[in-house]
C-alpha cells in the first residue's frame, strides 16, 4: 500500500516525531501533512515520504474533500478522533 492523499500517518522524525497526521497533499517525494490542530489546513507540514510511517488507514472523506477544496480543520480533528488509540 502506497501513501496517498488521506492516507493516515506517523511522522518518524522531526519536532513531529510520533504524531497522527493526513496527508493532504502530494508533491513528488514530498508529502504535505495537517492534523487540524497544531498543523492546520492552511500551513500543512512538507515532509518527506521516508519520514512517513504508514497505516492502513485512507480516509475517503478527506480524499474527496481534498479533490473538490472543500477540506476543512474540524473535519481533519474529527476523522483523527476516529481513529486514534484511546
Amino acid at each position: 500500500m502506497d501513501i496517498t492523499v488521506g492516507s493516515a500517518v506517523y511522522a518518524r522524525a522531526g519536532k513531529e516525531k510520533g504524531g497522527l497526521f493526513f496527508v493532504v497533499k502530494l508533491e513528488g517525494d514530498f508529502a504535505y501533512l495537517s492534523d487540524g490542530d497544531t498543523r492546520r489546513i492552511e500551513k500543512p507540514k512538507k515532509k518527506r515520504l521516508k519520514h512517513l510511517n504508514k497505516t492502513n488507514y485512507v480516509s475517503e472523506e478527506i480524499s474527496e474533500h481534498c479533490r473538490n477544496g472543500s477540506l476543512e480543520n474540524h473535519i481533519l480533528r474529527k476523522a483523527l478522533a476516529q481513529i486514534k488509540p484511546i
